[in-house]
């Protein structure tokens, strides 16, 4: 006697011959897979200088693909921010929306995050192979990649905040004049984190004649600095109140930076900060209140923007480790740039675009003396209604139901 279930794989086997048996679908345009893909194309864009000066260098095979792959990703990300900059309208945000923008910002943040492992590919190939083909491809180098410089532009990366190096066009693209086009068009369109410092702006609750978050949130932020000094006076070793001393005057000076708005503006004007005064009091009061339903959302977005700022950052970081480690520090870029110098330069915060809300912490105060929610504004984020900063008649109606912390 057969046994069951040799006699059921035998069955699906046949089942699974016979579904590929049919005819092949039709339906559609009738192209083919490479068609579709255009592989004719893309597989045959690989022609290694080396190859055509009949000095084969076999890892710039390599260098081509991996370069190559990186300029699709970019197009993928710039692909990804013009629809987020579309759905952060200037007119403000449809909150119903806000799903897709997350959705969106988490796939440039994976995408982001390929290519910082990317270059752990390119690093396979020693400084020697890098240096039988090197002096081909003067005066090409990396920083003319006009996808990326769109990338920061539509981001909000400033001209002034650049390397002086990379702050002129015509030293970089001057013999493409449609690049220099498309990049002054960039700069010429609201960037991303000027429409989110727009919708900042917008946030629920910082209106003086509402909730008054902002004016709420100094009181607390007061009776914390005076607990504070409170410990200061009742200490009795004199070095360790000397630091004290010294520490909460630092804080006292800092929060005076973000309740003065002109100490603040003048911080802008300086580089130091990138939002506006009432953009940072939007994302202040997000982050103390992300736990309510109609923050959680918006809380995340910022999160996304903060990992795409790092990780952007991660991978000028291992490209500055893999040139150090293939041309060393002295030798200048094919572009003509200091070469690592260069791009070490680029490692600081002048590139941060979302810089303030990395430093958000510092304005954070303890969940005791976070100002409590009126019942208005309970309900009012409990649900989200419309678009984000308009008045909507519900929220005056008493009959609301209150939602639980």
């Amino acid at each position: 006697m057969a046994c069951p279930m040799t006699i059921n794989v035998i069955n699906e086997n046949a089942t699974a011959d016979a579904d590929q048996d049919g005819d092949q679908l039709t339906e559609g345009p009738g192209l083919l897979y490479s068609e579709y893909l255009h592989l004719d194309k893309i597989l045959s864009a690989q022609n290694p200088l080396s190859t055509i000066y009949k000095d084969v260098v076999h890892d710039e095979h390599l260098f081509i693909i991996t370069h190559q792959a990186y300029e699709l990703w970019f197009k993928q990300i710039i692909y990804e921010l013009d629809s987020i900059r579309g759905l952060f309208n200037t007119e403000g945000l449809d909150e119903s929306r806000t799903l897709e923008i997350l959705k969106r910002l988490n796939r440039i943040v994976l995408i982001l995050k390929l290519l910082v492992d990317q270059v752990m590919i390119l690093e396979t190939m020693t400084p020697l192979d890098f240096m039988a083909f090197r002096d081909y491809l003067c005066p090409a180098s990396g920083f003319q990649s006009l996808q990326f410089r769109l990338l920061e532009n539509k981001l909000g990366v400033q001209q002034e905040h650049r390397v002086k190096f990379n702050q002129s066009y015509t030293r970089v693209f001057g013999r493409d004049p449609r690049a220099i086009e498309a990049i002054c068009r960039a700069e010429g369109e609201p960037s991303l984190s000027f429409l989110v410092q727009q919708w900042l702006a917008r946030t629920p609750g910082l209106e003086t004649d509402d909730f008054d978050f902002w004016g709420k949130y100094k009181k607390a932020v007061d009776r914390m600095l005076a607990d504070q000094e409170v410990v200061v006076e009742n200490e009795t070793k004199e070095q360790t109140k000397k630091h004290l001393t010294a520490s909460l005057a630092s804080r006292r000076a800092v929060f005076d930076t973000i309740f003065n708005e002109s100490l603040h503006n003048a911080l802008v004007s300086r580089g130091e900060r990138r939002f506006s005064h009432a953009a940072l009091q939007g994302a202040v009061m997000i982050t103390l209140y992300r736990d309510e339903p109609r923050f959680s959302q918006p809380h995340q977005i910022l999160t996304a923007l903060m990992d795409i700022d790092s990780l952007i950052t991660k991978w000028r970081y291992n490209h500055v480790i893999m040139v150090q480690r293939m041309i060393g520090s002295q030798q200048l870029g094919t572009g003509g740039s200091s070469g690592y110098h260069y791009l070490k330069s680029t490692l600081s915060d002048r590139y941060k675009v979302f810089l303030d809300l990395f430093n958000l912490s510092t304005f954070l105060i303890p969940r005791q003396l976070i100002p409590p929610l009126t019942k208005k504004m309970k309900t009012k984020l409990s649900v989200a209604w419309g678009s984000w900063g308009e008045e909507d008649e519900h929220n005056n109606s008493e009959s609301s139901v209150e939602v639980s912390m």
